[in-house]
């Protein structure tokens, strides 16, 4: 069986940082990705989008929640799942996410319509892995000096 996912959008607001009771970090936000230009009668260039919120785990959750805010442009890769629940009146409800497996900066700083680069979000310290100790994406987080590491 195949369950792949991968999306472009932009964020609709900072990720937010949790964790669990085992005290292993999760990450959620949501994105907003087009859909494309869909013409009708009243507005020939209305675009819509979907808006699909993203989950990551461990240290993926802590690399989004520091280097990531609303309206950046990301691409993320993961798989779809589905999460059954029941809401304050006791109706069962369903809800899909995708667990991002990978999430990368898809715009270049400075790029026309990106959001400047905000460097390390103060609101969500994290630990700094050991030196040489791979990040999400496979590349050694370097010291952290308020830039972006590229």
């Amino acid at each position: 069986m195949l369950n792949k996912a991968i999306l472009m959008g932009r964020l609709t607001r900072d990720p937010e940082l949790r964790h669990t009771q085992s005290n292993t970090p999760v990450a959620s936000f949501r994105l907003a990705v087009d859909r494309g230009y869909r013409a009708n009668a009243e507005n020939p260039q209305q675009q819509t989008a979907d808006f699909i919120d993203i989950v990551c785990w461990d240290k993926q959750a802590e690399f989004v929640s520091k280097w990531f805010t609303k309206g950046q442009l990301v691409a993320v890769a993961g798989r779809i799942q589905q999460r059954e629940w029941k809401d304050r009146d006791g109706n069962n409800r369903v809800s899909f996410e995708i667990v991002a497996n990978e999430v990368h900066f898809a715009e270049k700083r400075g790029a026309p319509g990106a959001e400047p680069a905000p460097g390390p979000r103060a609101a969500a310290p994290a630990a700094s892995p050991p030196a040489g100790d791979p990040a999400p994406g496979g590349f050694a987080e370097l010291e952290d000096d308020g830039e972006l590491p590229f």
